[in-house]
């Protein structure tokens, strides 16, 4: 049986991408994934990475060669990078995976004649250009390690086409667009009907400070009386998640426990609209093309958005939600306050009619279909 050895510096139970990558292999090859959590899949042997605490740029020496532009020793110096190293000195695989621009260069290394496929996810280089020590210490790293190391990749995916745009320009080399859908799950859409209840908003996620939830809490000061939020936040930011607390005291706004990744469409199928509105304060956000997207279409909601353009391309298709014409708060809620009890369930009835063509059941063969490309052009692999 080939092998694929998977490396993602991830939690690989609670990282939907990495975990659908998984289960699409296991069963098929011989599994082996390297991250910081036991995926607990049947089929998988795990080899536990474990991450070092974050000194950030308090190390001296590592600043210096971030500074000095002296990358390769600063990559190789890092603790996590000489663990990963160590502990699949003796995987002899036939394609590597890896996830995410940071363990493009171990796979190389580690290749020995191995296949590498590499997702990109998303934009590693401007990831948060919004922040200046990101720009003046990382973003000249995250390029270089690109320029470098991506044109050696066998194969690549990313998760949406402006992003696979972006990395072209950079690298020359083109990325397949695998979208972040999840699993398909055989879900109706629950009716909305006017005055039995208020009409649910729904959103899910980490309260990242930077993707500025506080925008969605001050939408509620202009929506009219039939609405009610609630977030499902992941635990995280707690000093950001007080501040959204109190902000949302004396208006319609509830905190839910969150739900584990697998049941989200299930829990999320009893409200009414998804709501995420994004300010692209960076470029990631600027073309972001979400889990949590793809959530709301698979748990049959009507969507609400601000004109993320691949956010906006996917719901235009679909033509299962509203876009507002920009990013403040007031116009996304008179999209809203347009919608009435047919508006909302023709939106569900259009988000269900999508649900199987945006799901994960789409990007599996096409995934799977890289795998075995790469498997047939294996090099001959050292003893």
């Amino acid at each position: 049986m080939k092998t694929v050895l998977v490396i993602s510096f991830t939690n690989l139970a609670g990282d939907p991408r990495v975990n659908r990558q998984l289960r699409w292999l296991a069963g098929r090859y011989r599994v082996i994934a390297a991250g910081l959590g036991d995926p607990r899949l049947d089929g998988v042997e795990y080899v536990a990475l474990d991450a070092p605490p974050n000194r950030g740029l308090r190390n001296i020496w590592a600043a210096l060669c971030l500074v000095c532009r002296r990358h390769h020793t600063y990559y190789w110096q890092k603790s996590l990078i000489r663990q990963t190293l160590s502990k699949l000195a003796d995987v002899r695989a036939d394609v590597i995976l890896a996830n995410d621009i940071v363990t493009l260069p171990l796979a190389r290394r580690l290749a020995r004649g191995a296949r590498i496929l590499f997702d990109a996810h998303e934009y590693s280089p401007r990831e948060t250009e919004d922040r200046f020590l990101w720009r003046l210490f990382f973003d000249p790293l995250q390029t270089a390690l690109c320029r470098e190391h991506i044109p050696h990749a066998d194969a690549m995916t990313t998760v949406c086409k402006g992003i696979a745009d972006a990395y072209q320009e950079l690298t020359g080399v083109r990325a397949t667009v695998l979208t972040n859908a999840p699993d398909y799950d055989d879900l109706s859409p629950q009716p909305y009907r006017a005055g039995a209840r208020p009409i649910q908003l729904v959103h899910h996620g980490i309260p990242y400070p930077s993707r500025k939830l506080e925008n969605m809490i001050r939408m509620m000061d202009h929506l009219d009386g039939r609405f009610e939020l609630k977030f499902l936040l992941i635990d995280g930011y707690p000093a950001y998640r007080r501040k959204l607390e109190t902000m949302a005291r004396h208006r319609p706004i509830r905190f839910l426990p969150p739900v584990p990744m697998r049941s989200l469409p299930a829990f999320l199928n009893q409200f009414d609209i998804g709501v995420f509105l994004l300010e692209p304060v960076n470029f990631s956000y600027r073309l972001a093309l979400p889990n949590k997207l793809f959530e709301f279409i698979q748990a049959r909601l009507a969507v609400a958005i601000g004109p993320s353009p691949e956010m906006a391309r996917v719901v235009r298709e679909a033509g299962c939600g509203v876009i507002a014409p920009d990013f403040a708060p007031a116009s996304l809620a008179a999209c809203l306050n347009r919608l009435g009890e047919a508006e909302i369930n023709a939106l569900k009835a259009a988000s269900h009619a999508s649900a199987t063509r945006l799901s994960a059941q789409a990007n599996e063969p096409i995934f799977l279909g890289l795998i075995e490309r790469l498997l047939g052009e294996q090099r001959s692999v050292a003893a």
